[in-house]
C-alpha cells in the first residue's frame, strides 16, 4: 500500500492590504511555501489593495509535511520585495477539515523567531553510574537551516541548555548544512525543578545581535525511562508573541484541502476497473448502462468536477474514453427535450466532456489559441465597444491633426476585433490535423448522436451547436478571457489587455453560438461584428464537418496512443551551466539553449527549430533538485545528477527564469524518473568548488549529501503521466461515499422497469448478477481489503510508538 497526499489550493483574493509605494497602492503577490520550501509563485496584480488572482493548483507531496504558508508580498521594481504578511496552515489544521479548509484569513505580520527551518541530527541519552548520571547530547549536524545574511547563508552554532548551565558549538561560517560533531555532557540533577534541555540553534553576527534559527526540547524524565534518544528533529520556533497588526495587515482568501490516499496494490481495483468497462462495453450493445446511470444520478454538484476527471482519466488509461462520453451524452439526451436546454447545466456528461478537452486537448489549445493571445498581450491595444465604457482618456487628441471622438474608439475597437477573430478563425480552421484524434472521434459520436435525438429540419443547427458548446464556450473562450490560468500566459492581464480579451472570448461565444443576430441583440452595442461573426458562424461549421471527417481506420491505433506518453512532456528555454566552468551563471560564456523533455531523454537544440541533440538520458537520471541561490546568485537554479556511459556521477545545472517555472521542471523531470533504479536518497544543494562543497563544506566530491531529497514533490498538470491506481482509488472513494444512494435509486430503477416492488439482489450467483449487484460486492471485497491494511499499518505504528517515547514538547 502506498500513501499518497496531496495539496489543492486556490488562491482566490486579497483586501484591504496595506498601501507600500508612494502612490498610495501596493503591486501585491503570493509565495507558497511548503516548509519553508517556495513552490508557487502568482501572478503580480498592479496597482491594487484588492486583488483578485483566482490560481489554482494541486501539489502532490510526501505526507510527513508540517506547515504551508502563503506570503503576500509586494513587488518593488528598484529594490526588495516587501512583505506585506502571511497566513499559514498546519498539517494537523488542515487534516481536521477533511473537506477543505475555506475562507479569509487575517494576514498576520512576520516573526523572525518563528521563521524557523531545517532539522538538527542529535543523539541525546542518559549515561554513568547510578551516582553520578549524566546528561549527555551529542551535536552531529544540521540541514537546511533558515538564511539569515547577504551571502544567501547563515553562521550557525548551537546552544545546549539544561538545568541553568550553558554550552556552545563552534561557530560554522557560510553553511546552512553545517556538521559539529561535538559532544556537552551535563550532571543529572533528578530533583532540579527544571526538567527539560533545550537545544537552539543561532546564526551568529559580528555587529547585530545573534539571529533564533529554531530549537529542539527534550523532556529529560522521559529520557530517563528510554534513556537514549537518536534522529533528526525538526527545529520549532521560540514561543511565539501575540500577533500586534492582526486584522490591519489585510486579508486572503483561500481554499486549501489536503487529501491522503491509501492506494492498495493494482491487482485490489482491477475487478472495479473491469466492472466499469464491462458496463460501458456493453451499454453500446443493448443500451442498457444501469450502473453508469446510477453514478450520474447519484453524483452531487458539490463533487461532480473531481468525479468527472477521475473517470476521464481512468477510461482514458483503458482505450475506452469515447465509449464512456458517447454513454454519458446518450443519457443526457434522453432527459432533455428541449434543444435550447442541452448541455446548458453543469451535469455529470457536461463536466467529462469538459475535463477531457483539458486532459487530451491542452497542447492542442495552446497551439491553436497562443499566437493570437499572444498578439493581444503585445499590441495592448485599446479596445471597447461599449459607450457606457469608452472612458475619457481614450478620448482626446490622437495626433497633432485630428482628435478621437468616442465613435472613432468604437470604431477602431471593431476594427482591431474583426481582426484579432480573423486571424483567430484562421488558426482555427488550419488545426483539424492538430487535433488529436481521440477527441475528433468524440465528437464525430457527439454530432451523430444529437443529429438523431433532434432530427427535424429546425433543428439542424443543434449538432453543430452540441460542439461548440464544449469547444468555443467550455474550452477556447474560458482560456482567451483567463490566459493565465491555462498556462497562456504567465501574467495576469493589465485592465486595457483583460477587457480586449474578454470581448474577444464573447465574439468566439457569439460564433459558438451560431446565432449572431440573437447574440448582437442581447447586447446591441456587439452589432458592428454581427457581419463577422455570421462569416465565422460558416467557417465554424466548415470546420466542424472538416473534423468529424474521420474515418474508421484513423482509429484503429487510438487505443495504443491513448496509452503512450505525450511526445514532449515539458519544453522551452533554459540556461546551462557546467559544474567544472567558473565565474557567475549567466556570464558570456553560457549559451541560452532550447530544452524538450520526452519519455525517454532531455534533449537541447539552438532554438525550437533546430535539430534536437540527445543530452541526458531518463533512464540515467538520478535526482532532479534546487540549488542554493548563494552557489550561483540566483534562487532559479536547479541540478540534475545522472551517471554517464562509464556510470560515473556527472551533475549539470541549470537556470530556469522564475520559481514557477523551476518547480514545473523539476515536477515534470521528477514524474518521468519516477520508476529509475539508483535514485539518490541524499544530495549537495551547493556547488563543489575550491575543493570543497559550499553547503556543508565537505571536501569528499563523491560523498553522502547532505539534505535530503524531494521526490515525492511533484505538481499537477493536464498532461501528466495517467495514474490508472489512482483514478481507480479515487473513483473507489467516491462510491463508496454515495453507495447507500446507489443502492436505494437502484431499487427505484427496479421498480419502475419491472413494475412492482423489488428486494435488491443479494444472490450468492455472481455470474448472472447484473452490473450494480456486482458494483457493490466488488465495493465491499474493497473496503475489507482496505480496512485490512489500514488496521495492519496501525498495529506497525503502534508497535513503534511502545519502543519509541517522544521527547519532544
Amino acid at each position: 500500500m502506498a500513501k499518497r497526499s496531496s495539496l489543492f489550493i486556490r488562491i482566490v483574493e486579497g483586501k484591504n492590504l496595506p498601501a507600500k509605494d508612494i502612490t498610495g497602492s501596493s503591486d501585491p503577490y503570493c509565495i507558497v511555501k511548503i516548509d519553508n520550501e517556495a513552490i508557487i509563485r502568482t501572478a503580480t496584480v498592479w496597482k491594487t489593495l484588492f486583488p483578485f488572482w483566482g490560481e489554482e493548483y494541486e501539489v502532490h507531496l510526501p505526507p510527513t509535511f508540517h506547515c504551508v504558508s502563503f506570503y503576500v508580498m509586494d513587488e518593488d521594481a528598484l529594490s526588495r520585495d516587501d512583505v506585506i504578511g502571511k497566513v499559514s496552515l498546519t498539517h494537523s489544521l488542515l487534516a481536521e477539515h477533511p473537506k477543505g479548509y475555506s475562507g479569509w484569513l487575517n494576514l498576520t505580520e512576520i516573526d523572525p523567531d518563528e521563521e524557523v527551518q531545517g532539522e538538527l541530527h542529535l543523539r541525546i541519552e542518559i549515561v554513568g553510574s547510578e551516582a553520578a548520571k549524566k546528561l549527555r547530547c551529542q551535536v552531529f549536524d544540521a540541514r537546511d537551516l533558515a538564511r539569515k545574511d547577504r551571502n544567501g547563508a547563515s553562521d550557525p552554532f548551537v546552544r545546549v541548555r539544561y538545568n541553568g548551565k550553558t554550552q556552545e558549538t563552534s561557530v560554522i561560517k557560510k553553511s546552512c548544512y553545517p556538521r559539529w560533531n561535538e559532544t556537552f555532557e551535563f550532571d543529572l540533577d533528578e530533583s532540579a525543578p527544571e526538567k527539560l534541555c533545550v537545544v537552539e540553534v543561532w546564526d551568529w553576527d559580528l555587529v547585530s545581535r545573534n539571529d533564533f534559527l529554531g530549537k529542539v526540547v527534550f523532556n529529560v524524565e522521559g529520557l530517563l525511562t528510554v534513556q537514549q534518544e537518536e534522529g533528526w528533529f525538526l527545529l520549532r520556533p521560540d514561543k511565539s508573541k501575540p500577533p500586534q497588526d492582526e486584522g490591519n495587515l489585510g486579508a486572503l482568501h483561500l481554499q486549501v484541502r489536503l487529501r491522503d490516499e491509501m492506494v492498495l496494490p493494482s491487482s485490489h481495483y482491477r475487478p472495479l476497473v473491469q466492472l466499469l468497462c464491462r458496463e460501458v462495453k456493453a451499454a453500446a450493445q443493448d443500451g442498457k448502462a444501469h450502473l453508469i446511470t446510477l453514478i450520474d444520478e447519484t453524483t452531487t454538484a458539490e463533487c461532480r468536477q473531481e468525479v468527472a476527471i477521475n473517470l476521464v482519466k481512468l477510461f482514458l488509461g483503458q482505450g475506452l474514453a469515447k465509449e464512456l462520453l458517447d454513454l454519458l451524452i446518450k443519457l443526457e439526451l434522453d432527459k432533455t427535450d428541449e434543444p435550447n436546454t442541452l448541455f446548458r447545466s453543469n451535469s455529470l456528461a457536461s463536466k467529462s466532456m469538459e475535463s477531457f478537452l483539458k486532459v487530451a486537448g491542452m497542447q492542442y489549445l495552446h497551439r491553436v489559441l497562443g499566437p493570437t493571445v499572444n498578439r493581444v498581450f503585445e499590441e495592448k491595444r485599446c479596445i471597447e465597444l461599449d459607450p457606457s465604457k469608452v472612458e475619457s482618456k481614450d478620448v482626446g487628441c490622437s495626433s497633432l491633426h485630428w482628435t478621437q471622438s468616442e465613435s472613432d474608439v468604437i470604431q477602431q475597437s471593431v476594427h482591431l476585433l474583426q481582426s484579432y477573430l480573423t486571424d483567430l478563425l484562421a488558426a482555427i480552421a488550419k488545426s483539424v490535423g492538430l487535433c488529436p484524434v481521440v477527441i475528433r472521434a468524440t465528437f464525430r459520436q457527439l454530432f451523430k448522436r444529437v443529429g438523431e435525438h433532434f432530427p427535424e429540419e429546425k433543428d439542424q443547427n443543434i449538432k453543430f451547436i452540441a460542439i461548440t458548446s464544449f469547444l468555443c464556450l467550455r474550452f477556447f473562450s474560458p482560456a482567451i478571457m483567463s490566459p493565465k490560468l491555462f498556462h497562456l500566459q504567465e501574467k495576469h492581464a493589465d485592465a486595457r489587455t483583460s477587457r480586449a480579451l474578454l470581448l474577444l472570448a464573447k465574439t468566439v461565444q457569439n460564433v459558438g453560438n451560431m446565432d449572431p443576430v440573437i447574440s448582437c441583440a442581447k447586447e446591441g452595442w456587439m452589432s458592428p461584428l454581427q457581419p463577422t461573426i455570421q462569416q465565422g458562424v460558416a467557417q465554424m461549421k466548415q470546420f466542424i464537418l472538416q473534423l468529424i471527417d474521420i474515418e474508421e481506420k484513423e482509429e484503429l491505433d487510438l487505443q495504443r496512443a491513448l496509452t503512450l506518453p505525450s511526445p514532449v512532456v515539458k519544453e522551452g528555454p533554459l540556461f546551462i551551466h557546467k559544474a567544472k566552468s567558473k565565474g557567475p551563471l549567466l556570464s558570456s560564456s553560457f549559451k541560452k539553449l532550447y530544452f524538450a523533455l520526452t519519455g525517454e531523454a532531455l534533449t537541447y537544440a539552438k532554438t525550437p527549430s533546430s535539430k534536437k541533440s540527445s543530452f541526458i538520458t531518463l533512464a540515467n537520471i538520478r535526482v532532479a533538485e534546487k540549488v542554493e541561490e548563494k552557489s550561483f546568485g540566483s534562487s532559479h537554479v536547479m541540478q540534475i545528477v545522472y551517471s554517464d556511459e562509464a556510470g560515473q556521477a556527472e551533475t549539470v545545472y541549470l537556470q530556469c527564469k522564475c520559481v514557477n517555472e523551476l518547480n514545473q521542471w523539476l515536477s515534470a523531470l521528477r514524474k518521468v524518473c519516477v520508476n529509475n533504479t539508483g535514485v539518490l536518497c541524499a544530495y549537495h544543494p551547493g556547488i563543489f568548488r575550491g575543493e570543497k562543497w559550499s553547503c556543508c563544506h565537505q571536501k569528499d566530491k563523491t560523498g553522502l549529501g547532505c539534505d535530503k531529497t524531494r521526490h515525492g514533490v511533484t505538481l499537477r498538470e493536464w498532461n501528466d503521466p495517467l495514474d490508472p491506481d489512482l483514478e481507480a482509488h479515487l473513483i473507489f472513494r467516491h462510491l463508496l461515499g454515495v453507495r447507500e444512494a446507489m443502492k436505494e435509486k437502484y431499487l427505484e430503477l427496479l421498480t419502475l422497469e419491472k413494475g412492482e416492488n423489488f428486494p435488491l439482489n443479494q444472490s450468492e450467483d455472481l455470474e448472472n448478477a447484473d452490473g450494480p449487484t456486482l458494483l457493490f460486492r466488488v465495493l465491499q471485497d474493497l473496503e475489507e481489503a482496505h480496512d485490512k491494511e489500514l488496521s495492519r499499518l496501525r498495529d506497525l505504528a503502534d508497535q513503534e510508538q511502545n519502543c519509541l517515547v517522544d521527547l519532544q514538547t
